[in-house]
């Protein structure tokens, strides 16, 4: 299927608004955060959360809470406008309005089952530990890392979609075949119900360990010949190949490790300053938010470049272990197609949002492979 210059037009087209409102919502957080201390809205909700829960375990999760409710609330209308409006505006999103609400109000939930336990354990450690708390904050961040990844395919994908296993026998015999080629072991081929929510087309390989198991998007699997789905799993499975799991987490330990000293001096620096009790005051969460935040901005476009560069060795091994360029070719331009995905984003745009290769420079890659096998 060759590239559609209309989807293309809107693909450039959507991609400029979502840019403006990913601008927009940074500029509008870093605001939200400085008018909070500024106003010492931040002191004052500390005293009524004392007030009413005394105990330090109860104060710091209601303290969170009422944070990340306030937060969800003032920024809704950017998250529906970004998250439902334009999606159906440009034929991406299959939800009726109340479907879309109730994902909102399962993913707020699960925000605050998950964020209050990480939020807990760190300002535990602010308080046990305030001169190294930061060292053991990495390694629980890491820990919980890996095991949510082994969990999210049971316990956590399920609750925002529908799976099934594949039934095309056939199918599940190859992609199987696939896996055992790539020497990783799978629990099964799975189907993830992505129409009831979206027309995108996407596939995974989800979960670590006994939980890893290969996920067609139905949207991909009804739309996609089986030579272009065993090329999109090749590149999946190009990730084991490359121990990408063992890299990712070696970076990423080292990115934590970073953002949270960096957030530890910072803290340590602005509560002298601001007079507050400690790093562990429930006053200074706003500062521990802003330098974190601070940090995952400016090092978003090296771990972009980094997955950029994995993503990249991944499509090399898709080609070159199931030579077959029409199919990698075919697969590419359709996802073009379907998911309104820019071929070639400006440079800016690349290096600061995309975790994976443009579409166009994927393309290329797949050109370049089948002429050099002629």
């Amino acid at each position: 299927m060759p590239i559609d210059p209309e989807r293309q037009r809107q693909a450039k087209e959507y991609a400029r608004i979502h840019h403006r409102l990913w601008a927009l919502d940074l500029v509008l957080s870093a605001l939200a955060l400085v008018t909070v201390l500024a106003l010492g809205l931040n002191v004052w909700l500390k005293q009524i959360v004392l007030a009413l829960a005394p105990n330090v375990w109860l104060s710091t999760f209601l303290y969170f809470v009422v944070a990340l409710v306030a937060y969800g609330a003032l920024f809704f209308p950017l998250s529906y406008y970004s998250g439902y409006v334009l999606s159906h505006r440009y034929g991406l999103s299959t939800q009726t309005l109340r479907a879309w609400l109730v994902d909102v109000a399962k993913g707020g939930a699960l925000g605050i089952i998950l964020g209050g336990v990480v939020i807990e354990v760190i300002y535990a450690l602010l308080r046990a530990a305030p001169a190294g708390w930061w060292l053991w904050a990495s390694a629980f961040m890491v820990l919980l890392n890996v095991v949510l990844a082994n969990l999210a395919p049971v316990l956590i994908f399920p609750i925002f979609f529908k799976f099934k296993p594949l039934e095309d026998a056939e199918l599940v015999a190859r992609l199987t075949a696939l896996a055992a080629r790539a020497h990783t072991r799978v629990r099964g081929v799975y189907t993830m119900m992505l129409s009831e929510k979206t027309t995108a087309a996407n596939a995974a390989l989800m979960g670590l360990g006994n939980t890893r198991r290969i996920v067609l998007g139905d949207t991909l699997y009804n739309q996609y010949t089986p030579d272009e789905i065993e090329t999109i799993i090749a590149h999946e499975l190009g990730h084991h190949v490359h121990h990408d799991i063992g890299w990712s987490l070696a970076a990423g330990t080292l990115s934590t490790l970073l953002g949270f000293w960096i957030a530890n001096v910072f803290l340590q620096w602005s509560v002298a300053q601001l007079h507050y009790a400690g790093i562990a005051d429930l006053a200074a969460f706003p500062l521990l938010g802003l330098a974190l935040g601070a940090f995952g901005l400016i090092a978003s476009p090296l771990s972009n470049a980094f997955s950029r560069w994995r993503e990249s060795l991944a499509d090399a091994y898709a080609l070159q272990s199931t030579r077959n360029a029409p199919a990698f070719i075919g697969a590419m331009e359709k996802l073009a197609n379907q998911n309104l995905a820019e071929l070639e984003p400006e440079p800016w745009v690349e290096f600061l949002l995309y975790d994976h290769p443009p579409i166009g420079k994927r393309l290329k890659c797949g050109e370049a492979f089948a002429t050099a096998r002629r």
